[in-house]
């Protein structure tokens, strides 16, 4: 039992948020594999229509979140769904006659958190669960290659020329929304990075917002149950004054347009070498800009899946487990990126692969 369910005999929440690739699903699966006896509900926002990490958590093979334990929203960025899906699904969960110690939701990586934390003041859902903490997960490696970095100073010389200057774009700004809505910041992969890389992280982040949540590094997600469970913030309390970017244009009455990403399932045949098939989707993810790729490969002779994960033209890949008796076998990809994205080409490119 953690300290905030302890203390207010409700059920503790923890949001864990990130960008695309941060790697949230693999820290959940560690977490689910070192629960320490708590029984954890399981809430994945997936973008797309392929419920990857869901996939990849049921096959955890954890005792602390059984099947049952997992449900998967897929209808959209949970921030703009929250009426439709959240809520019922909350409803239904504290209906359960054995309910959980904990629930943990994993936010898809467009997801803007502060709309699901606000959810949590509502009436049937704030006296039953507190939000316990907000966890923002930060791919290391990919804000030292400067994904996310501006040239402050190059900005400000442009600013003098043209005042009408817009320079932020939607995925700066989405980060700092994350960041923004965060009570404690994992900076995971720093495996990847020397220490001035991670410097250099840490002042990045640092810079992105004025509040100064706690910051810890990891590796492969790797983070004690302990450390992620148990922060008893009560965060639905706060997050009205942790405005994201799409709240502040609303205040200024501006117009917010949030279909800034856009994604699709491209399912292929067997994947014979799949070295070569991952060598030669490095270059279509480049060459089309593509944010995040995931899925599951079908290599023949193979009793297992192999498991596909692209961030930018950075791509994992291990054999996670075995397809089940009856199961179809195939090779399924979900493709992300922005709204401007070329998917017939993209498609056919991927397409051609197989």
């Amino acid at each position: 039992m953690t300290l905030a369910k302890a203390q207010s005999g409700k059920i503790p929440a923890t949001v864990i948020t990130g960008f695309l690739g941060a790697g949230k699903t693999t820290m959940i699966r560690n977490l689910l594999q070192n629960a320490e006896g708590k029984r954890i509900a399981l809430i994945i926002n997936e973008f797309g229509d392929l419920g990857v990490d869901g996939d990849v958590l049921k096959g955890c093979g954890a005792e602390a979140c059984s099947e049952e334990d997992i449900i998967e929203l897929t209808n959209g960025c949970i921030c703009c769904t929250v009426a439709d899906d959240f809520i019922p699904t909350m409803t239904k969960l504290l209906e359960r006659e054995n309910r959980p110690d904990h629930i943990v939701i994993e936010t898809s990586g467009l997801a803007l958190p502060q709309p699901l934390v606000a959810a949590f003041n509502w009436p049937d859902i704030r006296s039953e669960v507190t939000v316990d903490g907000v966890v923002t997960v930060v791919d290391s490696a990919a804000v030292a290659a400067g994904r996310f970095a501006d040239d402050h100073d190059k900005v400000d010389a442009l600013r003098v020329n043209d005042d009408n200057l817009d320079h932020e774009s939607p995925l700066e700004e989405l980060f700092e929304d994350q960041l923004t809505a965060a009570d404690l910041i994992v900076l995971n992969k720093t495996d990847l990075i020397d220490a001035a890389g991670l410097k250099s992280v840490r002042d990045e982040v640092a810079s992105r917002i004025s509040r100064k949540p706690a910051m810890i590094e990891a590796k492969n997600g790797e983070v004690a149950a302990a450390i992620l469970l148990g922060l008893g913030v009560g965060t639905e309390d706060e997050i009205v004054d942790r405005k994201s970017h799409h709240e502040m244009e609303h205040e200024a009455g501006e117009e917010h347009d949030h279909d800034e990403f856009d994604s699709f399932v491209v399912e292929l045949g067997p994947i014979a070498e799949p070295a070569a098939f991952i060598d030669r989707l490095k270059a279509v993810i480049a060459e089309h800009d593509v944010l995040r790729l995931k899925g599951f490969a079908d290599v023949p002779g193979k009793p297992m899946r192999l498991l596909i994960q692209a961030v930018g033209s950075r791509v994992d890949q291990y054999y996670d487990r075995a397809w089940a008796p009856g199961e179809t076998r195939g090779t399924r990809l979900v493709v992300i990126g922005l709204h401007d994205m070329d998917e017939a080409a993209v498609r056919a490119a991927i397409s051609a692969l197989a």
